[in-house]
């Protein structure tokens, strides 16, 4: 199995078209938007808070339904700590695939593509 480290993320992330990231959270999260919204949170500083924060996590976005199918299927996905637990969850990212990681963030990203009014939506989806 091969697994993403927090710079792979990173990089894999900000490969999508019009995604930026920034840090309205304090220094410990990276929030990654795409046209204002964020679609996923990436936390970097695991461990300092709680011993349950030892492993590297990241938050994404996904439909409510994809959320619980998930949770269900994989021990390393939660619901989101401080996100709204039916549309956002939390995945150890280092102890899951990086092709699924990737294919995860992938619809993430496309999710909030697709709730772009139209005129903004058709440059996304051209890629």
């Amino acid at each position: 199995m091969s697994v993403l480290n927090i710079e792979q993320v990173r990089e894999y992330v900000l490969s999508l078209s019009g995604v930026t990231e920034d840090q309205p959270f304090g220094d410990d999260v990276i929030a990654f938007r795409l046209e204002g919204k964020i679609f996923m949170c990436l936390r970097i500083d695991a461990g300092k808070h709680t011993p349950m924060d030892l492993t590297p996590k990241l938050a994404l976005k996904l439909l409510p339904e994809r959320n619980e199918e998930l949770r269900e299927q994989y021990s390393t996905v939660t619901p989101a700590w401080h996100w709204n637990k039916k549309h956002w969850s939390d995945i150890y990212y280092e102890q899951v695939d990086d092709a699924l990681i990737k294919e995860w963030i992938r619809e993430s990203y496309l999710l909030l593509v697709s709730k772009l009014p139209k005129t903004i939506r058709q440059k996304y989806l051209k890629m």
